[in-house]
């Protein structure tokens, strides 16, 4: 797939306020620190269109993206490390949830984890909430230039018998690098993919 355009459209708290869901649509969403906003912008090649932040938990909002006029790529709040209130924890989890069972044109959850680390309580819930709403998920592993490749089979193949302890069967998985474009190719092509099954209302 070639990424000829892709444009900010709106930000909302407000699942019902998103746009229509007339054209398939990808959700973004990982731990705040996860590099989520470098894995959009690589993908779309606008180093501009998500902005990047220092601060973990910087995207509060639900934010859409258009892409070649043809679908929708959604950049939801990151969860873990961020500095706000229980109340604001509460609003958040209410915001993702509600989008996520109620978005009736969404076709994949794209869960980031940091592949530098082992497998984390609050991700392995989420993965496992996920599944148990039957949502249909991928997992992005980010920051892939940070380990060599030994380290990386290492904790790919942790994660994944991690994951079998409970999954009968593995979400697909993509390795990627914002900085090497590393996982492009093969995230587009999946997005591509999937694109062709969407059922236009």
């Amino acid at each position: 797939m070639q990424i000829n355009e892709a444009r900010f459209l709106v930000s909302n708290t407000d699942v019902e306020k998103c746009p229509a869901p007339a054209l398939p649509e990808y959700a973004f969403i990982g731990r705040s620190n996860v590099g989520k906003s470098s894995l959009i912008n690589m993908l779309t090649g606008n180093k501009n269109l998500a902005k990047t932040s220092g601060t973990p938990g910087k995207t509060q909002l639900i934010n859409h993206f258009l892409v070649n006029n043809q679908w929708y790529m959604a950049d939801l709040p990151g969860y873990g490390f961020a500095k706000v209130s229980k109340s604001q924890k509460k609003d958040f989890e209410k915001l993702i949830n509600d989008y996520i069972l109620k978005r009736k044109n969404l076709m994949t959850v794209f869960v980031l984890i940091d592949i530098r680390h082992k497998p984390l309580s609050n991700d392995l819930e989420f993965i496992t909430w996920l599944g148990e709403n039957r949502i249909p998920l991928a997992l992005v592993f980010t920051k892939a230039d940070k380990l060599n490749r030994q380290e990386l089979k290492k904790n790919l193949d942790h994660y994944k018998a991690t994951l079998l302890e409970s999954w009968q069967e593995l979400p697909p998985l993509f390795l990627t690098s914002a900085t090497k474009r590393l996982g492009r190719e093969e995230m587009l092509s999946f997005i591509d993919g999937t694109n062709e099954v969407f059922e236009r209302p």
